[in-house]
Formats: C-alpha cells, sequence, structure tokens
C-alpha cells in the first residue's frame, strides 16, 4: 500500500516552515561572514594528510668507530628514493635512553647463562644515568618481566639473581612483547637480546615480532651466544632472523660465542647509543596502497674522509622503514 499524501493544508504549513528555516539560516551565514569569523586566518586547521617520522641513525667511520660530530647539512634522507627535508634534527648522546634487555633462560643456555647475567649486570652500571630507565625480561616458554623499568642499579641487580633457566625457547614472543612495551616509551629506545638463536614455543610468528620492533622505534642488538665455527645443534634459522631484527631496525648483532666477546658486544652497543642522531621530516600520505615505507638516510660525499675515492667514508645503520597502518 502507498503512503497517502499530505493534504494542501498541511504541504502549505510544511513548505511554509521550510522557507522560513532556510531564509534563517542564510541570515546567519550572512551575519558570520560579515563579522569576519568565518576567514581561514582564525579558523584552526589540522593537517590530516602529513606525519612526522623519526629515525635514530648511527654512523660509523672506515674503522667502525662511531662518528659524533655531524651537522644537519651533512644528511640526505630519502623515503621511497624521493628526497625528503630535514624538519628536525639532534644529536642523541644526552638524550635519555629506554632499554629492554632481554635474556634467554631456555634449557640450552644453561651453561651460559652466569656469564651472560654477570655481563648484563655489567652493561647496566656502565650505562645508566639517573635519567635512563632499563627493564629486564627472561625468556623459556614464557616471557616474564623480572625487573620493571627503573634506574635503580640495585634493583636491577636483585632481579638478574633470580634468573632461572627453564625448558623451551620464546624469542619471537620475547621480542615482539619487549618492542610493544618499548613503543609506549618517549625517547631513544632499544632492545638487547641475548639467545644463542632458538625459537620453538612462541605464538607470535618472525615478521609479527619484526613489525613490532620496526613500529617501536626501537633498535635491535642481538648477541648471539654461539661460536661462529660451531655447527652441530645450530639453529641457523634462529640466528639469521637475530640478524634481520638488528639489520631492520637499525641495531646489529654480534657473535659472542668466546670468553670476553660479550662484554665486548656490550661495550660497542653502550658506545653507539652514546653517539646517534635522530632525523625528522614530515611524510605526506599517498594513496598508492603501499603499507610501507623504505627510509635511506645518506650522509652526503662532502664529509667523506682523505682517501675515500669520492665516496662517502661513512656506513649509516637505521631503520628501514615504517608502516602506513
Amino acid at each position: 500500500m502507498k503512503a497517502a499524501m499530505p493534504t494542501d493544508g498541511r504541504l502549505r504549513r510544511v513548505v511554509g516552515f521550510a522557507a522560513a528555516f532556510s531564509l534563517a539560516i542564510a541570515l546567519c551565514l550572512s551575519l558570520y561572514a560579515q563579522s569576519g569569523a568565518g576567514s581561514s586566518s582564525q579558523i584552526p586547521t589540522f593537517r590530516s594528510d602529513v606525519r612526522l617520522v623519526n629515525v635514530y641513525a648511527t654512523v660509523l667511520n672506515h674503522d667502525g668507530a662511531p662518528v659524533a660530530e655531524l651537522t644537519r647539512g651533512d644528511f640526505q634522507v630519502l623515503e621511497d628514493d624521493v628526497p625528503q627535508s630535514i624538519a628536525m634534527f639532534d644529536r642523541e648522546s644526552e638524550v635519555p635512553l629506554n632499554i629492554v634487555i632481554a635474556v634467554d633462560t631456555s634449557l640450552s643456555t644453561r651453561k651460559d647463562l652466569p656469564l651472560e647475567v654477570a655481563a648484563a649486570r655489567r652493561f647496566a652500571r656502565d650505562i645508566l644515568r639517573p635519567e635512563d630507565r632499563l627493564a629486564v625480561y627472561r625468556f623459556d616458554e614464557n616471557v616474564t618481566e623480572i625487573v620493571p623499568f627503573t634506574s635503580d642499579i640495585k634493583a636491577i641487580e636483585r632481579g638478574l639473581e633470580h634468573v632461572r633457566t627453564g625448558a623451551a625457547t620464546s624469542l619471537f614472543d620475547a621480542v615482539y612483547l619487549a618492542a610493544d612495551t618499548l613503543a609506549g616509551r618517549r625517547g631513544r629506545k632499544a632492545l638487547v637480546v641475548i639467545t644463542d638463536g632458538g625459537d620453538t614455543t612462541s605464538r607470535m610468528g618472525f615478521q609479527d615480532a619484526l613489525r613490532s620492533a620496526i613500529q617501536s622505534e626501537a633498535l635491535v642488538y642481538s648477541i648471539i651466544d654461539v661460536p661462529i665455527e660451531a655447527s652441530a645443534g645450530r639453529d641457523i634459522g634462529g640466528e639469521h632472523a637475530l640478524m634481520q631484527f638488528a639489520q631492520d631496525t637499525g641495531g646489529k648483532y654480534f657473535y659472542a660465542g668466546k670468553p670476553g666477546q660479550l662484554d665486548e658486544a656490550f661495550h660497542q652497543i653502550d658506545r653507539e647509543l652514546r653517539t646517534q642522531y635522530v632525523l625528522g621530516y614530515y611524510a605526506k600520505a599517498r594513496d598508492d596502497g603501499k603499507q610501507f615505507r623504505r627510509i635511506d638516510v645518506r650522509v652526503r660525499t662532502t664529509g667523506a674522509e682523505p682517501g675515500g675515492g669520492g665516496e662517502s667514508a661513512y656506513t649509516v645503520r637505521h631503520r628501514t622503514g615504517y608502516y602506513t597502518h
């Protein structure tokens, strides 16, 4: 059944009300324009088509030593091969650090665990300043935060004293959860993972963990506690995953299967974290369907050292890109 049409009287009242309402709206708009309140200079604008992208960069010379005296003009930043204007620049040596040390406590690390804990304790003593914060995780079949973020060395040492071995290994879960925690903290962020490279019980996959690490803006430093020349029982796939975590986040990986190599790895991490740069640029949204934008940071050839043959004498490490959503 069709709906009944309104009578002529009702229709006239509806039309009359609509006309009056339209006239009132027009009058209000006219007064608003005359008052100048509608001028663009007084209306706050929100730019939804740009985002600030921060890139933490480590610059090394030919000898592998960190370079700490570069300026904004020495750098070039590209996103998907397109040069970007550097909107923010700073040397990060004095900016507070947020660090997570994640220690593999699975059964396969039982022999080396005391050495790893001792090296982690020395690292915490050396690197922490009052404004820095450090947390300690242990991971076997589970991932456990044994020391929440703190600058209290005694609290960190007490927590490390209670590290005990478990059974299996949830390496990817540890990276995923630690990075997710770091993502919510301000300032520079680093994740130091000490492990023999295996993963047997993680719920999260490698790609999940890698994405979490990249999104957190944390640098992953992988300390692989396996001699390079060893072969029996090695988890090559796990070692490659640790290398990828480091390379894609701008960190570094180390092999530490010999006496003294643990302390040397921690020493290099300490030195790098004190001589970094932060570069920020505004990236415009692009409707090209890509979920990942690639970043390339270069040091201009004018900063090359003598004898560089026209090429930059520097190596730059930084995260490889960022996810748009």
